[in-house]
């Protein structure tokens, strides 16, 4: 991991601290959000961590959340529903649609935890190398990684992928979860990987989605099909 991409990262860092010494950090569990707040945690007073949710408490979660509560004193955890989830409950994904819920972005969350806790600023962990997209925003921000129209702030625009992981092993932080073995994570959702993995792994925490989102079991019964038929076929 090369040092100019830390010291960039600490430059962002110290321009924010000279304006505030309370911050917000939208939390994943993931390993670029795992790497940022041990990395905003010693320069300043509070952090709030925001974890959006699809279904709370968790197992598999929980052990993260309550892994950072633990190791920094100065880290608040803050649980909201993820904004995803109100486009869910109204089109009624896996669930009875319910057409009075009221949808909202990722922005809208942003400004309600702004009013919540009065914290000015917050931070992400999106990078440069995630995409040509993200990449020309970035680069049109101050230190390419402060929106200062905004307040939103990417400390680690100009991290990659292995950078992350590697600070994440020299500091020895929780690995983040994958929940496929043959592709990168793209944390908790809808899909197969994310229900093969957890009813191997964790039953109690799939019994718990099932139980919010009943039909989402249709992902495993597809699954289970199509292995029964292609087994089937291949002793033919």
């Amino acid at each position: 991991m090369a040092d100019n991409i830390i010291l960039h990262t600490n430059q962002v860092i110290n321009t924010v601290r000279e304006q505030t010494d309370r911050v917000i950090l939208f939390y994943s569990t993931g390993k670029d959000s795992t790497a940022l707040v041990d990395l905003l945690a010693p320069h300043f007073k509070e952090v709030v961590c925001v974890f959006m949710y699809f279904v709370k408490d968790l197992e598999h979660i929980n052990s993260y959340l309550n892994f950072t509560s633990a190791k920094y004193a100065n880290v608040t955890i803050l649980q909201v529903p993820h904004w995803i989830l109100t486009s869910i409950l109204k089109e009624g994904l896996y669930c009875i649609p319910n057409p009075k819920v009221r949808l909202m972005d990722l922005s809208a969350v942003d400004e309600n935890i702004r009013i919540k806790t009065g914290i000015t600023h917050s931070f992400y962990g999106m990078k440069q190398s995630d995409g040509l997209n993200r990449r020309l925003m970035l680069k049109t921000y101050k230190q390419e990684a402060i929106n200062s129209k905004t307040n939103k702030v990417y400390p680690l625009s100009k991290w990659k992928n292995k950078d992350v992981l590697s600070y994440i092993r020299l500091n020895k932080l929780p690995c983040p979860i994958s929940y496929s073995s043959n592709k990168a994570s793209q944390g908790l959702g809808f899909n197969t990987d994310v229900f093969l993995y957890l009813r191997n792994n964790y039953p109690q925490d799939l019994q718990k989605i099932l139980i919010a989102f009943p039909l989402s079991e249709q992902i495993l019964f597809e699954h289970d099909y199509k292995e029964r038929r292609r087994f089937t076929e291949a002793k033919v």
